[in-house]
């Protein structure tokens, strides 16, 4: 797979093995944590979605909306809360300490440049990232 393809595997300082992001434990996480106001399907009709702030988004489409490339370092930086979400009251996602983790892996940026990220979140992004449409 492409996006496989494009993931730098290396183990965290101390960590005794690597291991590369799994989409299945990704969907796992948005089933338990993320369905409610992101939908089943990600396309954004969650039973939570109509009491945020702003139109909770399609996530089926990020990469349509970004000229046809995932935007992997904005979604990594909504998540975990370094780009702060109004509907969601300020870091996103409120459960974040689910998707901390010492075993850190890199995920190449479009740039080449990886970026580091705990296995959790990595899953969660591989997840997304194999869930787009056109």
């Amino acid at each position: 797979m492409f996006f496989r393809a494009m993931i730098l595997i290396c183990a965290a300082a101390g960590a005794a093995s690597a291991q590369e992001p799994d989409p299945q434990d990704g969907r796992d996480l948005y089933r338990t944590y993320c369905w409610q106001c992101h939908g089943r399907d990600a396309t954004g009709n969650g039973p939570m979605a109509e009491m945020l702030a702003i139109e909770t988004p399609d996530l089926t489409r990020l990469a349509a909306r970004n000229g046809g490339t995932f935007p992997l370092e904005a979604v990594a930086r909504q998540v975990d809360g370094r780009a702060p979400v109004l509907a969601h009251g300020g870091e996103m996602p409120l459960f974040g300490p689910v998707l901390d983790s010492d075993q850190q892996v890199a995920l190449a940026l479009p740039s080449g440049q990886p970026m580091m990220t705990g296995l959790p979140l990595a899953n969660l992004i591989t997840y997304l990232r194999s869930v787009q449409t056109e």
